[in-house]
């Protein structure tokens, strides 16, 4: 059979060795008897598990002491509340960046529980760049200042951090979490969706400055108040048992096959710039983002001419040649490739060879 690459945005492609790892775990965990699915996750093989995801993912990240790791449920819009239950409570106030559909609903949700402002938006320039904050731009009685680091559906990405103070940095890293080494110690709170770096849909990663912790009203419900987590130890209540244990063998795999963050961020930049080096030489297609806003993550690109046609013909031929799930966003049409950590250059130098076979057959 020929190989499948799956360029969906999410739930998004896993390693090979690491679907491989839990089809021999599936129905028996470690002599147990029991399917990893089937552990209490109060009894001691699933609390190594947890504890295991949890140990390794401080170290790829280099997550300081002072921050705590939590593996909640709700995905990453259910952090759209939780984010400012949690934090818009001494003034009030956050600042948003909204560079995308997500980052709009982040900030469409929090308006809910406070007066949070918009102070940059992309929506001048089609949503095709990050913009530039300053420090002056920033409400000094905001409780938070919100930003997604990449927007999937449209292709951006931040490089450059706002200088925000002292006011802590809410991010939302859904869609690049894991791609490359960051300074932990930049953010007050960061929060990812597991479905595009980490591991299988049904759970979110919060990472948040434990001093950022207990400030919630008690009106707040138990399972939306991050203090109640950090005192229960990540099992307030049955924990996505299954998303916790495919994401530890995802850090298992970062740390251990790929060597740590370092070299995937390299192994990103390399696919991205590989894709994207053949795009804009592409006679028939363009990327969507042309600036230094690219993202590594996800790859927009269109007709040059707007012809559907082409671009359903494109889509047709690229899934027989086992080159799945490329077809945009609704909202922006086209074509995206999503290139997270575990596409391997194999399926994107596939991608690259059938764009420019296209192009010498089409044009």
């Amino acid at each position: 059979m020929n190989p499948v690459y799956n360029f969906s945005a999410g739930p998004s492609t896993l390693p090979k060795s690491v679907l491989k790892k839990a089809e021999a775990e599936l129905s028996n965990y470690k002599g147990s008897g029991m399917s990893v699915m089937e552990l209490s996750h109060r009894g001691k093989l699933f609390m190594d598990i947890i504890q295991d995801a949890e140990k390794t993912l401080r170290e790829l990240m280099n997550i300081p002491d002072d921050y705590s790791v939590m593996f909640l449920q709700g995905g990453a819009s259910t952090q759209f509340a939780m984010v400012p239950m949690n934090l818009m409570v001494n003034n009030k106030k956050a600042d948003y960046v909204v560079t995308g559909s997500w980052a709009q609903k982040a900030y469409e949700e929090a308006k809910k529980f406070g007066t949070p402002r918009v102070i940059a938006n992309s929506h001048g320039a089609d949503l095709s760049h990050i913009p530039k904050v300053t420090r002056d731009m920033i409400d000094p009685e905001a409780d938070y200042v919100h930003i997604t680091t990449n927007n999937t559906i449209e292709g951006t990405a931040f490089y450059d951090l706002p200088d925000t103070g002292d006011i802590p940095i809410v991010a939302d890293m859904s869609s690049n979490i894991l791609s490359e080494q960051i300074d932990v110690t930049n953010y007050g709170l960061i929060y990812a969706g597991a479905q595009k770096n980490i591991g299988p849909a049904g759970m979110t990663v919060v990472i948040i400055r434990k001093d950022l912790i207990g400030q919630a009203d008690s009106s707040v419900p138990s399972m939306l108040d991050y203090a109640v987590h950090q005192k229960a130890k990540g099992i307030y209540n049955t924990p996505p048992t299954f998303s916790i244990y495919m994401a530890k063998l995802v850090f298992d795999w970062l740390k251990e096959d790929i060597g740590g963050l370092e070299n995937m961020a390299k192994i990103n930049e390399d696919k991205a710039n590989l894709l994207y080096e053949t795009i804009d030489h592409s006679i028939l297609f363009e990327a969507s983002i042309k600036d230094r806003d690219r993202s590594w993550m996800n790859v927009p690109f269109l007709s040059k001419t707007g012809d559907e046609e082409l671009e359903k013909k494109f889509l047709k031929e690229a899934e027989a040649r086992g080159l799945v799930t490329l077809k945009g966003h609704r909202s922006v049409g086209g074509m995206r490739a999503s290139i997270y950590n575990a596409m391997p250059v194999e399926g994107v130098q596939a991608l690259v060879d059938f764009i420019k076979e296209f192009d010498q057959k089409n044009s």
